[in-house]
C-alpha cells in the first residue's frame, strides 16, 4: 500500500510545525506550502515549497495528493480592525483558490482550521456546535465563518469529505512571537514593575495545548462519519486575563508587579471576552484533552522562557 500524501499549507506557522511533525511520524509524505521559508528539518518524506497561495499558481502542487491540511491564513485576530482586506484576502480568497485545486485534483478529504470567534459573544457558555446563529465581531471571525460555509459547499458539490475544527486559544512552545503570554514575557522583560493588561482582566478564555490540538483534529478527521461536520477543541475550563497574568509574573520571580488595565470590557475590537467550547461532540467519538487551560499556560510560559528569545 503506497504512503498517505499530504499537503499542509501554512506548514512553517506554530501549528503547522508541530501537525508536519506529528504527519510525518504517521509515516505521511507531506508536502509544505507556505510564503514563509521553512523552519523545518528536511527529511525524506519532507518537501517544503516557499509559495505565495493567495497569487501564486497553485493548481500543479495537489496533483497526486490524497488529504490536505489547510492552516495558512491571517492570525492576528487585531489586524482586522486597521486593515479590513487582510482577512478577507487570506481567509476566504485563499481558501477559494484551495478548494478549487482539490476539485480539480479530486482530493478525497480535506481539513479547515476556523475558530472559536465564529461564535462571536455567545450566550450559551460552553458553547456547542450547533449554537446558532453565528453572529461574529471581528473580521477575522467573519472571514473564518466565510470559510466555513465555503468549505461545505465544496464538500457537498464535489464530494470533498472536508472536517472543520474550530480551535480555542492554541498555547505551547513556538508561540514567541504573538499572543497573549509572549505579550506579557515581553512587557514585563522591559518593565519588571509594571505590566499593562488590556481590557479589564477579567475576559475568560479556554486555552487549547498544542499536542491536544493536533491530537485533537486528526481524531476528529478520523473518525468523522458525514460528508462535513464542525469540531469544538478545546481544553474544559477557562482562565481569566488577570490569572494569566499573575502565572506569567510569579513564573519570571516577579512579586510585587502592578497591573494598569486599560478598562474596557475587552482588548480590543473584537475580542471575545467569554469563551469556553462544548466539547461534547468530540469526546463522545473518544476523544478527549490530555491538558486543562491552566496547565497549558504554565507549561507554555516555562517552555518560552527557556527559550530567551521572544521577538
Amino acid at each position: 500500500m503506497s504512503e498517505k500524501k499530504v499537503i499542509v499549507t501554512g506548514g512553517v506557522g506554530f501549528i503547522g510545525v508541530h501537525l508536519v511533525k506529528k504527519l510525518l511520524d504517521e509515516g505521511c509524505e507531506v508536502l509544505v506550502l507556505d510564503k514563509y521559508s521553512s523552519s523545518l528539518s528536511q527529511k525524506p518524506k519532507l518537501k517544503c515549497m516557499q509559495v505565495d497561495l493567495l497569487t501564486e499558481n497553485i493548481d500543479s502542487y495537489f496533483t497526486g495528493i490524497d488529504e490536505v491540511y489547510h492552516l495558512a491564513a491571517n492570525s492576528d485576530v487585531r489586524l482586522g480592525a486597521d486593515n479590513t482586506k487582510i482577512d478577507f484576502d487570506q481567509n476566504v480568497v485563499m481558501l477559494y483558490k484551495i478548494l478549487e485545486a482539490c476539485r480539480k485534483a479530486k482530493i478525497k478529504s480535506f481539513v479547515f482550521t476556523s475558530s472559536s470567534v465564529v461564535y462571536g459573544n455567545a450566550s450559551v457558555i460552553p458553547t456547542p456546535e450547533d449554537y446558532g446563529p453565528l453572529l461574529p465581531i471581528s473580521m477575522y471571525g467573519g472571514s473564518k465563518l466565510a470559510g466555513e460555509a465555503l468549505v461545505s459547499t465544496y464538500a457537498n458539490m464535489f464530494g470533498i469529505k472536508s472536517t472543520i475544527v474550530r480551535f480555542a486559544n492554541v498555547i505551547g512552545p513556538g508561540t514567541k512571537t504573538h499572543g497573549v503570554i509572549a505579550d506579557f514575557i515581553k512587557k514585563l522583560t522591559k518593565n519588571p514593575y509594571e505590566l499593562e493588561i488590556l481590557g479589564n482582566g477579567k475576559q475568560k478564555k479556554s486555552y487549547l495545548y498544542i499536542d491536544d490540538c493536533i491530537d485533537g483534529m486528526i481524531y476528529a478527521k478520523n473518525n468523522q462519519k458525514n460528508i462535513v461536520d464542525a469540531f469544538n477543541i478545546g481544553s474544559k475550563d477557562q482562565v481569566d486575563v488577570t490569572t494569566l497574568a499573575n502565572v506569567v509574573a510569579g513564573a519570571m520571580g516577579l512579586k510585587e508587579v502592578k497591573f494598569n488595565y486599560t478598562g474596557s470590557i475587552g482588548g480590543w475590537k473584537g475580542d471575545v471576552v467569554d469563551m469556553l467550547l462544548s466539547i461534547d461532540k468530540l469526546e463522545k467519538l473518544g476523544w478527549t484533552p490530555k491538558y486543562d487551560s491552566l496547565s497549558s499556560i504554565k507549561s507554555t510560559v516555562k517552555e518560552l522562557l527557556l527559550q530567551k528569545d521572544i521577538k
